[in-house]
C-alpha cells in the first residue's frame, strides 16, 4: 500500500540542529499566541480575521468571538503539544507539523478575504498595510518552517 512506503522520522543531512530550531521556535510561537487567545484583547484582535474568512467565519458564529478564540487558543495549544512529543516521537512530529503548516496555510488566505490588508494610499495590493497586512505576511515564512520540518518528518522508502 501506499502507507507502507512511508517512514516518518525527521531524516536530513548534516546536522538536525536546524530542525530543532525550527520546532522550538514554533512552539514557542504557538504557545505565545495560543495563550493570547485566551485574553478578550486577542478576540477582539482576531475577531475581523475570523469574520471575514470564507473558511473560519463558521467559528464566532457557533462559539461567539471570545469563544471562537478560545477554540482556536485550544488548538494552537493542541499544536505545541504535538510538537514538543515530536521531538521524541515520530508520529507527533508529522502531526504537530502538519498542523502548523494547516494553520499558516489558512491564515495566509486572509490576504484575499481580510479588509486592510491592501494600503490604498500606496495604490493597493501588492502594497500591504503596516498593521494587517505586514502581520499576515509573516506566516509565509512560518509556514515555510512548518513545511520544513513536516517533509523531514515524512519521507519515502527511496529517499
Amino acid at each position: 500500500t501506499m502507507f507502507s512506503t512511508l517512514h516518518i522520522a525527521e531524516k536530513t543531512t548534516g546536522s538536525r540542529g536546524s530542525l530543532a530550531l525550527l520546532r522550538w521556535a514554533l512552539v514557542v510561537i504557538f504557545l505565545w499566541f495560543g495563550c493570547m487567545k485566551f485574553t478578550s484583547y486577542e478576540a477582539m484582535g482576531i475577531a475581523p480575521l475570523m469574520k471575514n474568512s470564507p473558511i473560519m467565519s463558521w467559528i464566532p458564529a457557533v462559539f461567539g468571538v471570545q469563544g471562537g478564540s478560545y477554540f482556536i487558543g485550544t488548538v494552537e495549544l493542541a499544536t505545541v503539544a504535538a510538537l514538543i512529543i515530536g521531538a521524541f516521537n515520530k508520529t507527533a512530529s508529522a502531526l504537530g507539523a502538519a498542523m502548523s503548516c494547516l494553520t499558516y496555510a489558512v491564515t495566509l488566505t486572509f490576504f484575499l478575504s481580510t479588509p486592510g490588508v491592501a494600503e490604498p494610499t500606496a495604490g493597493g495590493f501588492p502594497a500591504i498595510s503596516a498593521g494587517t497586512g505586514q502581520f499576515l505576511l509573516k506566516d509565509l515564512v512560518l509556514l515555510a518552517a512548518s513545511a520544513c520540518l513536516l517533509l523531514a518528518s515524512i519521507r519515502t522508502a527511496d529517499a
